[in-house]
């Protein structure tokens, strides 16, 4: 691959020009959805493909400067007038860079832009990836993702379950792709463990042998911190002295550090908020914990696993993909927080245990790997920029 100071592709050896790619996202905040996106950049084939990013919202702690840095400039679409405003600086944003392919992460952005660019007269390629259930959409979004699924070219998704979740007639040319991490971090930091692992426990004033659980989620309804911080009654009675790690942000915060004063679990349930170094945090802990109700395939489970931790988390979403019940974690029922908080028990409780369900979480990391993912992403520009398997009204592909 390219290294990533490659901002501007010189093309195919044979001397075809670069195709040009646009990700378009709702937001490019601290989430796994832009988190992605950057493990694509960095493992990208520069050489071969042109990529640029667009947004909507500013989001605090956003993946921007990280986007620009590995070589992808960023672009903000204008919404100061609604859909209608940014929906018409995507098609100008397309149309001055010569955009073959663009590629949606957000279920309300696609929405819109799909009718945007299809009313082109040299439009490019649309490709959305599900990163999420349709549960997890509003009504209005899932309606007009109704009325405009079928302008896509071609559709990816991150799990079997967020594909069942659309619409049976919707769900032709959809494909389960397991999203990649780059390994090479994990890799680098496992030999230096023990030492982050002590300097971290430090700073946080978390004696060496406490047991600790890390938990990377922003606090939205589906990600289940309601869940958890009633399993966390479960832990601290099971295993005195443990400590729960929070890291993230989110509308219900606040309402979630309410709930903890009032149980009583200051000092068994930490929330530190958004944190960019979340690598480190995990080495620092023993296992990896999530209360979700609905989930893709979250990115922080991949980097978990990467770094050995073994997962419990409900069987939801994408999580049985990943997670290998007795091998890598335990999966358990959702919304059940007696069942989550005995897991997390059992497995702090239990050394040999941890070990094992650690070894099985490392091996089975490999899967992860954003390479493999990254090739059959490029395939899949590859084709759309050709025009094969589309029809664009019997016109020719306008490389420009």
């Amino acid at each position: 691959m390219a290294s990533p100071e490659h901002a501007v592709a010189d093309g195919d050896p044979d001397g075809a020009p670069p195709i040009r790619v646009l990700w378009v996202a709702k937001g490019l905040g601290p989430g796994g959805m832009e988190r992605l996106l950057v493990h694509q950049a960095a493992a990208g084939d520069r050489e071969r493909f042109d990529y640029h990013a667009a947004y909507v919202v500013d989001r605090p702690n956003s993946v921007v400067p990280e986007l620009e840095g590995l070589g992808v400039p960023v672009h903000r679409l204008d919404g100061r007038l609604g859909p209608l405003g940014w929906g018409r600086a995507l098609r100008r944003l397309v149309l001055e860079h010569r955009i073959d392919v663009v590629h949606l992460h957000s279920p309300a952005v696609a929405a819109v832009a799909r009718p945007a660019l299809r009313s082109l007269h040299h439009r490019p390629a649309v490709m959305t990836t599900e990163h999420n259930s349709w549960d997890c959409y509003s009504w209005p979004t899932r309606l007009i993702n109704v009325t405009t699924y079928p302008l896509d070219d071609a559709r990816l998704a991150v799990s079997q379950d967020a594909i069942d979740s659309v619409p049976r007639p919707l769900r032709g040319r959809s494909e389960v792709l397991v999203h990649g991490i780059d390994l090479t971090g994990a890799a680098e930091l496992l030999p230096r463990a023990s030492a982050i692992r002590a300097e971290v426990r430090r700073e946080l004033g978390i004696t060496p042998d406490a047991p600790v659980v890390i938990v990377v989620a922003n606090h939205r309804r589906e990600k289940g911190w309601d869940v958890l911080i009633e399993a966390a009654q479960h832990v601290r009675r099971n295993v005195p002295g443990a400590v729960i790690l929070g890291v993230g942000h989110g509308g219900l915060e606040n309402v979630h550090r309410t709930r903890i004063a009032q149980l009583d679990l200051g000092a068994t349930v930490r929330l530190l908020g958004f944190r960019s170094d979340v690598d480190r945090l995990m080495v620092a802990s023993d296992v990896f914990a999530l209360g979700s109700r609905q989930e893709g395939l979250p990115v922080a489970v991949m980097e978990a696993m990467a770094l050995g931790l073994p997962v419990v988390a409900p069987r939801v979403g994408g999580l049985p993909l990943a997670v290998e019940h007795g091998a890598s974690g335990l999966l358990v029922a959702p919304e059940d927080p007696v069942e989550l908080g005995d897991a997390l028990g059992s497995v702090l409780a239990d050394q040999v245990l941890r070990a094992q369900l650690a070894d099985g979480a490392l091996g089975a990391s490999s899967a992860f790997d954003v390479r493999r993912a990254v090739q059959t992403i490029e395939s899949h520009y590859s084709r759309l920029a050709t025009g094969a398997d589309r029809a664009r009204g019997g016109e020719s592909r306008d490389r420009h």
